[in-house]
C-alpha cells in the first residue's frame, strides 16, 4: 500500500512518524534501563527524576508499568545486549577525571593530616619533648606502642563505612584526631601523653584503614591501585611535609614563650578540625550523592560499575539491594579464606618497617652525627622520592594488571636499603653517606609495597562485604607489625642500630616470598575456575558466562 503522497517518509519509505514513535520507545526503554541501574546501586526505589522520567513511592507500580521494561530474568542475547554501556567513552573519562581531581585528592589530604598527626612525635621528640618532659628510650617507645595498640582493638571499624553515611563517619573521624593531636601540646607528663596518644589511635583506626575499602565504591578494580597509591602517597609526602615543618617551627620557636615541640603538635594538629567542617559537604556516600557531578555524570559513575557491582542479573540485582547491610555467610567465608591471612602476613611485614622508620628517622640521622636542625631538614628527601616512587609504581601496577610482580620487585629494593644499612653500620663506616644513601630504597619500597598489598586485598575480594572484612582482617593481622617496629631502635643500639636495620631488612624480604606465594595460589584459583567455567557453556558452544554472570577473575 502506498503511503499517502501529504504524509512524510524516511528513506526506507516508512512513514516519519511510525519511526519517531519506534525513537521515542527506545528513548524511554533506555531511561528506565538507566533509572534500574541507579536505584539498584541504592538498593531500593526512591522518588528521582531522571530525563524527564518522575518516579514516587506513591505511584510506584503505575510509573513502572508506563516507562520500565518488563522485569524478567535476562536471556542469554539480553544480557550481551545489556552489557553494552549506555555512555559514551568521553563520558567514562569526565567521570573518571572528576573522580581523580575532586575525591582523590581531598581523600589523600586527610590521610596526609592523619599521617602528619601520627608520626611528628618523631620530630618532636628531637625538638625538645623527651628532654622538658623526662623521658626514657623504654617510655618513648611506649608513646609509639599505645597508638598502635588501640588502632589494632579498633580495627573492626572499616565494617562502619557500610553502617554509617560516609560523609558523617569520615568527618567525626577527621574532627576527632585533630582535637587529640592538637591536646598533645598541652601534656605535662608521660602519663598524659600516653592517654592522648592511645586515644589518637582509635581515632585514626576509625578512618585510614577502611579509605581503600571506600574508594572502591567509585573505582573498578583496574583502576584502584593507582588511584590508592595517591591516596597511600600522601604519608611519605606527609612524613616529608612533617620534616620540613618541623624544621621551620624549631628555628621559629627557639627562645619563644612555647617550647618547640608544644607549637609543632598544636599547629600541624589543629588544621584538622577545619577540614573536618569541609569534608561533612564535600564527601559522597556514593557515585550517585556526589555534588560535583550532574544528573547525567552521576547515572553515568553507576554504569561504569555495573560489572563490579554485578548489576547484570536478576540475581546480582538482588544481592546488591541488600548490599547495604551486611552479609553474615560471606563475613564468615572471607574469614576462612586463607588468601586473606597471606595478605595480612604481608601487611604485617611491610609494617614492621612502614611504622618505625617515620618516627625513628629523625633520632637515626642525629645519631650520624648532624645536629637537630639539620636532621629534621634531611629527613624530608627520602620521603619525596617515595611519594614519586608509589604513584608511579601504583600507575604500572595497574597497566600490567599485576600486584605480586612489583611487590616482589620493591620488597627487594627495601630489603636491599636495609641491608645495606646494617651492613655499613656493622662496619663501622666513619662516613655516614652509605647509610644515608640506604634510606632512600627502604622507604620507597616498603611505601609502595604497603600501596599494593592494600589494593590487592580489595580487588580480589566480589562483593562489599567481602571486601570491608578482609580489609578488617588485613589491618587487625598486619597492624600487629608495628608493635614490633616501634621496639627496633632502643638508645643502646646507636648510633649504628643494626639489630633494627637486619630485621627490617628480613620482613622485607618475606614481604616478596608471601607475595609469591599468593600469586601461586591465585594462579591456581584462576585455573580451577577456568575449568568449571568451561562446563557453563552455551547450548550453542560458543559464549561462556560473562564475569558479570558469575565469573570471577582473580588479579595476580
Amino acid at each position: 500500500m502506498e503511503p499517502d503522497p501529504g504524509t512524510p517518509s524516511t528513506r526506507d519509505g516508512s512513514p516519519a512518524h511510525t519511526q519517531s514513535f519506534e525513537m521515542r520507545r527506545l528513548r524511554v526503554k533506555a531511561q528506565g534501563e538507566e533509572v534500574n541501574a541507579l536505584t539498584a546501586s541504592r538498593g531500593e526505589y526512591r522518588g528521582r527524576s531522571l530525563e524527564g522520567v518522575e518516579l514516587g513511592d506513591d505511584d510506584d507500580d503505575e510509573e513502572k508499568e508506563r516507562f520500565l521494561p518488563p522485569s524478567r530474568t535476562p536471556s542469554e542475547s539480553e544480557s550481551s545486549i545489556q552489557s553494552f554501556e549506555l555512555y559514551t567513552p568521553d563520558e567514562d573519562r569526565t567521570v573518571l577525571r572528576k573522580l581523580d581531581w575532586r575525591l582523590v585528592p581531598f581523600m589523600a589530604l586527610l590521610y596526609m593530616l592523619s599521617f602528619l598527626d601520627r608520626s611528628n612525635i618523631g620530630n618532636a621528640r628531637i625538638a625538645g619533648l623527651e628532654r622538658d618532659l623526662n623521658l626514657s628510650s623504654y617510655q618513648y617507645d611506649w608513646l609509639l606502642t599505645a597508638f598502635y595498640i588501640t588502632y589494632i582493638v579498633f580495627e573492626w571499624m572499616t565494617l562502619m563505612y557500610r553502617l554509617v553515611p560516609p560523609h558523617i563517619y569520615i568527618s567525626l573521624c577527621v574532627a576527632s584526631w585533630g582535637l587529640l593531636a592538637s591536646l598533645q601540646s598541652l601534656s605535662i607528663s608521660f602519663g598524659s601523653l600516653l592517654f592522648l596518644r592511645a586515644l589518637l589511635g582509635i581515632s585514626e583506626a576509625a578512618f585510614g584503614p577502611g579509605v581503600p575499602f571506600y574508594l572502591s565504591f567509585f573505582f573498578r578494580r583496574d583502576e584502584l591501585a593507582f588511584r590508592t597509591g595517591l591516596f597511600i602517597s600522601a604519608a611519605p609526602l606527609a612524613t616529608s611535609f612533617a620534616s620540613s615543618l618541623a624544621w621551620a617551627i624549631t628555628k621559629w620557636g627557639e627562645g619563644g614563650p612555647l617550647a618547640p615541640w608544644r607549637l609543632l603538635f598544636l599547629l600541624e594538629g589543629f588544621p584538622s578540625i577545619f577540614v573536618a567542617v569541609v569534608a561533612w559537604s564535600f564527601i559522597p556516600d556514593g557515585p550517585d550523592t556526589a555534588s560535583f557531578f550532574t544528573s547525567r555524570q552521576k547515572i553515568v559513575a553507576v554504569q561504569r560499575l555495573r560489572k563490579e557491582r554485578e548489576l547484570a542479573s536478576a540475581q546480582d540485582a538482588e544481592k546488591e539491594a541488600s548490599s547495604q547491610r551486611l552479609n553474615l555467610k560471606e563475613i564468615v567465608g572471607t574469614l576462612l579464606d586463607p588468601k586473606c591471612y597471606l595478605t595480612a602476613l604481608m601487611f604485617f611485614s611491610c609494617n614492621v618497617s612502614f611504622s618505625s622508620m617515620p618516627v625513628f628517622l629523625p633520632t637515626i640521622i642525629r645519631e650520624m652525627g648532624h645536629s637537630p636542625i639539620t636532621s629534621q631538614a634531611l629527613s624530608a628527601p627520602p620521603y619525596l622520592v617515595s611519594f614519586v616512587v608509589v604513584l608511579l609504581s601504583a600507575y604500572i601496577s595497574d597497566r600490567l594488571r599485576s600486584r605480586s610482580t612489583v611487590i616482589v620487585v620493591h620488597s627487594i629494593l627495601a630489603a636491599t636499603g636495609y641491608a645495606l644499612i646494617a651492613f655499613a653500620g656493622w662496619q663501622r663506616w666513619s662516613n655516614p653517606v652509605w647509610r644515608y644513601i640506604g634510606i632512600y630504597p627502604a622507604t620507597a619500597g616498603f611505601f609502595s609495597a604497603i600501596t599494593l598489598i592494600i589494593t590487592w586485598t580489595i580487588n580480589n575480594q566480589d562483593s562489599d562485604s567481602k571486601r570491608g572484612t578482609g580489609m578488617a582482617m588485613l589491618n587487625v593481622i598486619g597492624q600487629c607489625g608495628p608493635l614490633v617496629g616501634t621496639r627496633l631502635y632502643p638508645d643502646k643500639d646507636g648510633p649504628y642500630y643494626v639489630p633494627g636495620m637486619t630485621v627490617c631488612a628480613i620482613f622485607m624480604l618475606a614481604v616478596g616470598i608471601l607475595a609469591l606465594g599468593l600469586r601461586w595460589v591465585l594462579v591456581r584459583k584462576n585455573r580451577m575456575s577456568r575449568g568449571r567455567r568451561a562446563w557453563r557453556m552455551t547450548d550453542r558452544g560458543d559464549e561462556l558466562q560473562s564475569e558479570v554472570g558469575g565469573h570471577f577473575e582473580f588479579i595476580l
